[in-house]
């Protein structure tokens, strides 16, 4: 036998040289932009209403409180039609929802830009919350799809940003068109950018749909949308010098007789729309209840704080939306230290604490008054934003923290609802106490009114550290974010 070294293959038989495939976030960048211009363009139109609501009102012709309703209808109608994004995607394709919700979005923009009633505006609210409820769902679906896990917290950062930017520029924004242009540009810049947005759309949107998707839970969605319409129409009705007591009780009663009715539905039912029995799971129902009593107290507080600075101190509506600038700001420094307190700490701790220190802060803008110096508003609210930050990032992520992988997208889509819910009922409540408040006082003395309502949401979301409580004691091991 020889042991010569066999002779190279000929030079035709070499393999190619291999030519290295580039990372995903290079292959789906028109991808990344697409969803990045989505949690910008709905992060916006969630925070630039909110300086404009005086403008608005006054334009409209109601008081600036009795514009809830164009705020709590855009909200509510997320929080109901969120849990039917992941079936319209398996059904009819992600390029196709995605296309559709952007579309419907920008119509309703164009139709909030033109309203010259109330009613009107809601109904164009009404029209942008469905286009909505699609954007941010099927913007993280696609992207769990197709980036690299090893690339996905680098992706979702980014998106992420993109969305805090959002928020950072729409107070400034909406007080910057109020002051000098018209309140009605805050919802007709939608339009272009919504054209844009089918464009990148046709062009990068993947498609991604199942060949057989089960059957829709259509029942069940419509008591869950009843259900959550008439628990906010009985809180509409609590407005006014002269309350309809019968028609508050029957809505209220329908109310939960369909929240009961469907309990008993999804027991039965193989495909829910909300999968109850995930609330066995001890991390996921605190983090709803808790988010629950939180948002309840908190999610009002800075249309509050706006009315206080425009109606009730003489503020324009441009300085007034600066004051808004250091929530985002503090929510975006917060992000750095996050994770190291839940390694250090666990979520019980965590949020335990931090939930006390959001009522204490939320109180404290109780002190506030016409004379309050404008570098100290500043300060207090940078600090309220970083604590919130914390807040949300925590309750956000405590969902998932037991949960088996196959459960994330009914929990996520549950936490979603569940957060808008709650948002939309917190905007009513901190509107129904400010206006129970002035009852009596024409409607001018918001400074007295914004005290007292404080200190409320401020005791209320005290109740959410009860809830906090019940998560087992935890102490993350080194290195691991993940706690009971």
């Amino acid at each position: 036998m020889s042991n010569a070294a066999a002779p190279p293959p000929p030079a035709s038989d070499a393999a190619a040289p291999e030519v290295p495939e580039l990372p995903s976030r290079e292959r789906f960048r028109g991808l990344i932009w697409l969803v990045s211009a989505s949690f910008f363009m709905q992060a916006l139109d969630s925070t630039i209403v909110n300086t404009a609501v005086p403008a608005m009102a006054e334009a409209l012709g109601v008081t600036p409180l009795g514009m809830r309703s164009a705020l709590t209808s855009y909200v509510l109608t997320l929080a109901v039609l969120i849990p039917a994004s992941p079936w319209l995607c398996d059904r009819f394709g992600t390029r196709r929802v995605f296309g559709a919700a952007i579309a419907t979005f920008g119509i309703g923009s164009l139709l909030c830009g033109i309203a010259q009633t109330l009613p009107e505006l809601v109904g164009a609210r009404v029209l942008q919350g469905i286009g909505g409820a699609a954007l941010m769902p099927v913007g993280r679906y696609v992207l769990v799809r197709s980036i690299d896990k090893r690339e996905f917290v680098h992706v979702m950062a980014t998106v992420a940003t993109f969305g805090l930017l959002g928020s950072v520029l729409g107070p400034l924004l909406g007080g910057a068109l109020v002051e000098f242009t018209n309140w009605r540009l805050i919802f007709l810049i939608n339009v272009p950018v919504g054209i844009a947005g089918l464009w990148m759309n046709k062009r990068d949107m993947p498609e991604y749909r199942l060949d057989r998707a089960h059957r829709f839970d259509l029942f069940g969605f419509l008591l869950f949308a009843a259900s959550s319409a008439l628990l906010l129409a009985a809180a509409e009705m609590l407005s006014g010098e002269r309350l309809n007591w019968g028609g508050i009780g029957i809505c209220a009663a329908l109310a939960l007789l369909f929240g009961a009715a469907y309990v008993w539905h999804s027991r039965r039912t193989a495909h829910p729309v909300a999968d109850l029995t995930l609330l066995r799971v001890r991390s996921v129902w605190v983090s709803l209840a808790g988010n629950l009593f939180t948002r309840l107290g908190v999610s009002g507080m800075f249309l509050l704080l706006v009315l206080f600075l425009q109606v009730g101190c003489g503020w324009s509506p441009l300085l007034a939306g600066l004051m808004m600038v250091p929530q985002a700001l503090g929510s975006i420094s917060a992000k750095w230290l996050i994770n190291r307190l839940l390694v250090r700490l666990g979520y019980r701790r965590l949020l335990l604490g931090n939930t006390l220190a959001v009522a204490v802060l939320l109180a404290s803008f109780a002190l506030f008054s016409t004379h309050t110096p404008m570098w100290l508003i500043a300060a207090t609210v940078f600090l309220y934003g970083g604590f919130m930050g914390m807040q949300y990032t925590a309750m956000n992520t405590l969902i998932y923290s037991d949960l088996d992988i196959k459960h994330a997208s009914m929990a996520s889509s549950m936490a979603s609802t569940a957060q808008y819910l709650s948002m939309s009922f917190g905007i009513a409540l901190a509107t129904l106490l400010m206006e129970s408040l002035l009852q009596g006082h024409a409607h001018t003395d918001y400074v007295v009114a914004f005290r007292w309502t404080v200190v409320i949401l401020a005791l209320i979301t005290t109740a959410a550290s009860r809830v906090f409580s019940q998560l087992r004691p935890d102490r993350p091991a080194k290195g691991a974010a993940g706690a009971r």
